[in-house]
């Protein structure tokens, strides 16, 4: 009895097996006999990318009421957020929604008696060398004058010598710090391993504060234990604002669209919009001589007499970290002048510039 239900279940299974393979062959019949679409992928008419981001910027906001409450709620935490920052823990801002208005509110409310130093992210390319020169010229004016270094000592300084520098300075007042505001930690410029250990490092520094946010959901990825918990000393706060991210999407191209020309002159012009009026000033006249002198660019000395004519600059080092915000954007570009200076020039067209003019006006 025990043998012939053997037998039968055996047979079952050879059944299984046979019109499995039956199935299996008949597939690859039917797929051989479907004609393939000669469409491709570049035939899809897609629209203009200028179009497509004109009509996001239109979608009306929704729940408004809820999102006002909401953002009131975390105005109530800058306290908290500033006790945090005393204690000697740094700031990491997670949740749906761009972060950037809520953390430059918060730093412009609360941290007005210190410095502030700001590292977009979101962009393609980070000088972090030239931030951490900004950062020890701050600190620079705290140190103890045995310690003073000059602006052209911390230029030719590499980026381990400027963190050991930092790490170890010692400045007057021991309640000082520099804070680094980073929109985007986990963006295209930063996320590679070698610059989130610089990053970690300087947060330990004992001068300097962080105030950072992602929105990768796998951006913690990047630390590991002793980063996390000993180097940055995350204070995570959960702080979804449902913001669209307007300046940050610029620097990423749309999937459903093409470029056109006048999406780089929409670009620069929401980038300088989004800077201090100083910083716009000191384009301007940038802009205006290369609008005056089209086929040559502008001597950094030059750029440098007439800023301080306006009082648009006070030193040298201010001009510099104007620069360095117009290279990170792609706004200004360097080249070397027939007799050998550095010049400055804006990669735009003559027409391109002048709509830009006229939106920063």
């Amino acid at each position: 009895m025990k043998n012939n239900e053997h037998w039968e279940e055996e047979e079952e299974d050879e059944e299984e097996d046979l019109e499995f393979s039956r199935n299996y062959f008949l597939a690859k019949e039917v797929q051989s006999s479907v004609k393939k679409s000669k469409r491709k992928i570049t035939d899809i008419d897609v629209v203009d990318e200028q179009e497509l981001r004109e009509a996001a910027l239109h979608i009306q906001p929704k729940h408004e009421n809820e999102i006002a409450r909401l953002m009131d709620s975390y105005t109530a935490m800058y306290p908290e957020w500033l006790l945090s920052l005393s204690c000697g823990f740094a700031l990491l801002m997670y949740g749906f929604g761009s972060k950037k208005a809520l953390i430059e509110d918060f730093a412009s409310k609360t941290l007005t008696e210190y410095s502030v130093v700001v590292i977009n992210g979101y962009l393609q390319t980070i000088n972090l060398k030239q931030v951490l020169i900004t950062l020890a010229e701050l600190l620079c004016d705290q140190v103890k004058a045995k310690r003073r270094v000059s602006g052209r000592q911390l230029n030719s300084q590499s980026i381990e010598d400027l963190l050991t520098f930092l790490y170890e300075v010692e400045v007057e007042d021991k309640d000082f710090f520099v804070c680094v505001v980073i929109h985007n930690i986990d963006g295209p410029g930063l996320r590679d391993s070698e610059t989130q250990q610089f990053l970690a490092r300087l947060a330990s520094c004992t001068h300097i504060r962080m105030v950072a946010s992602i929105d990768h959901v796998n951006a913690p990825l990047f630390w590991d234990k002793n980063m996390a918990h000993t180097q940055f000393n995350w204070c995570w706060y959960h702080v979804p604002t449902f913001a669209p991210y307007k300046v940050e999407g610029m620097f990423y191209p749309l999937i459903l669209a093409h470029g056109s020309a006048s999406q780089s002159v929409k670009t620069a012009s929401i980038v300088l919009q989004s800077l201090t009026p100083n910083a716009q000033s000191v384009f301007k006249v940038l802009a205006e001589y290369q609008l005056s002198h089209p086929d040559e660019g502008m001597p950094i000395s030059d750029l440098y007499s007439v800023c301080r004519e306006r009082f648009l600059v006070s030193s040298q080092v201010t001009l510099n970290s104007h620069l360095t915000e117009f290279k990170d954007h792609e706004l200004v570009k360097t080249k070397r002048h027939s007799d050998g200076q550095d010049c400055l020039y804006i990669p735009l067209t003559t027409e391109a510039l002048q709509k830009v003019l006229l939106e920063i006006t």
